[in-house]
């Protein structure tokens, strides 16, 4: 078996790795899943440590020596700023996985996952918020991303925040009132803002658990409430922004291209969300064709590295279709 256009593609989340070898003709020879990829907290070479396991799993499973991989294309959360792609470029590169590296910010993976070739924006809405754009030709649109400094607004941790907002001054009346005092608590079985303040203060309640504040937030708007409802058009408003922004400074306003939506947030198909976003671009990028990803992001970081490899339409089509 040929390793002359093989691929090692990898999509690190902050939650989960997931690796796969592909073989020059397109076909997939192994797969592996592995932790969480998290720079920030453990630093660089611990989290690459995280990726070197699943790496050595997928090699050791399709007897491939490391070394003998044509190129690595690896699509990593907390990529965020080009100077930490080089860092991260630099340590794949150490490791001597394959002949070239390329590193990307994880969203690159789902807009190549989603669309048919690489070109096209995404906005992924998980815990955070992100936009990417590409055109073949290799200019990119992207944004810092870093969160609230960097301009970010939305995202299932942000919202949840937001939520907190609202319903804790709702309850001692700073703010207009809103079902979200009654709703948010219960979730946690409480019966007071008070209390999941004082909860979520104290550690009663993990701070990672926060995050499960955002679905509520749907369900309370869903159910009429004026607030939630105001949060969620918030949050479509901003995807649009984010995504016309990116249109914009790729030149592509004006001609048909995919907007591919993905992360918890945006693939969970909430009504009021979706049918807000096809609105607003409707106004603000009449040309874009909105989709929710579905494939694996995995597929996206395996596509890239075909485009990188230069493999024909047959081989990016064979790969596709082994994640259908």
């Amino acid at each position: 078996m040929g390793m002359n256009g093989s691929v090692l593609a990898i999509d690190a989340g902050n939650s989960k790795t997931d690796v796969a070898l592909i073989g020059e003709d397109g076909s997939v020879l192994s797969t592996a899943r592995g932790g969480g990829f998290q720079p920030p907290v453990v630093g660089i070479g611990t989290a690459v440590d995280v990726l070197g396991a699943a790496v050595e799993q997928v090699l050791d499973a399709a007897g491939a020596d490391a070394g003998s991989v044509a190129h690595v294309s690896a699509c990593l959360a907390n990529a965020d700023l080009p100077v930490e792609e080089e860092q991260l470029t630099e340590a794949l590169y150490a490791r001597g996985w394959g002949r070239t590296v390329e590193v990307r910010n994880d969203t690159f993976a789902i807009l190549r996952a989603g669309a048919d070739e690489p070109r096209g924006v995404a906005v992924v809405c998980g815990a955070g918020i992100n936009c990417v754009g590409m055109v073949p030709d290799g200019r990119t649109a992207r944004f810092p991303a870093i969160g609230r400094i960097s301009g970010d607004w939305g995202g299932g941790s942000g919202l949840s925040e937001e939520a907190m907002w609202f319903a804790s001054r709702a309850e001692d009346g700073r703010g207009e009132p809103t079902e979200l005092a009654r709703t948010l608590p219960a979730h946690f079985g409480l019966a007071s803002m008070y209390s999941l303040i004082e909860a979520l203060h104290l550690g009663r309640i993990a701070p990672e658990r926060r995050h499960e504040l955002s679905p509520v937030l749907f369900a309370t708007a869903a159910a009429g409430d004026a607030v939630s409802r105001g949060l969620v058009d918030r949050l479509a408003e901003e995807v649009v922004a984010l995504s016309s922004v990116a249109l914009s400074r790729l030149g592509l306003l004006g001609e048909e291209t995919p907007v591919v939506l993905g992360g918890s947030v945006l693939a969970a198909g909430h009504p009021q969300l979706d049918d807000r976003i096809t609105e607003l671009l409707a106004v603000r990028a009449p040309k874009a064709v909105a989709r929710v990803m579905r494939e694996s992001p995995v597929l996206g970081a395996g596509l890239l590295g075909l485009d990188h490899t230069g493999a024909a339409p047959r081989v990016h089509a064979r790969l596709r279709a082994q994640y259908v």
